[in-house]
């Protein structure tokens, strides 16, 4: 399989909404470990399918992972769904789509999510804090929104103009 590239903002693949997975197979967690792969090299702590042009509602994550050298908790999260929201949290939220940018971003401060993993077995979770704003930032993936999308129209389009020049410099260079 070819290495994978993480697609960047402004891709249009980006705002593609991913299409349910059929079935787990070799092909399907041989993708997964190599989104694994992509995310750790990054480094991110989430990565999205459709972040590797791949329209598909699969996500890879590790919440518990900071640095180089930590022990790795990796995810594998098929078909995920939120079932229940809670609360209000401000997250200073990154993208390994959205290139040199943070911003804080309004999420739900707790979640009950359902998803299949690698063995095709249903799980639900009740998670919160940087588990949860991770699951709701790369389902958001999966519905073609990033979270420049849910921040202020004034910080977006300065965002959008800055990155605009930044990839004419790189075209011209």
């Amino acid at each position: 399989m070819a290495e994978l590239e993480v697609l960047k903002f402004p891709d249009p693949r980006l705002k593609e909404v991913s299409t349910p997975v059929e079935e787990v197979d070799d092909a399907l967690r041989a993708l997964a470990l190599q989104m694994l792969q992509v995310m750790y090299d990054e480094p991110g702590i989430g990565l999205a399918a459709p972040q590797v042009g791949r329209a598909i509602r699969l996500v890879v994550m590790d919440t518990e992972w900071s640095e180089e050298d930590a022990e790795r908790s990796p995810a594998v999260i098929v078909n995920p769904q939120i079932l229940e929201r809670e609360g209000r949290i401000l997250w200073e939220e990154g993208c390994l789509s959205v290139p040199d940018y943070t911003a804080e971003v309004e999420r739900s401060e707790s979640i009950v999510v359902t998803y299949r993993n690698l063995e095709g077995e249903q799980i639900t979770e009740n998670v919160s804090g940087l588990r949860a704003v991770c699951f709701q930032h790369e389902i958001d993936h999966l519905d073609g929104t990033l979270f420049i999308d849910r921040i202020s129209r004034l910080k977006r389009s300065l965002y959008v103009k800055r990155r605009k020049k930044q990839l004419r410099q790189d075209a011209e260079d």
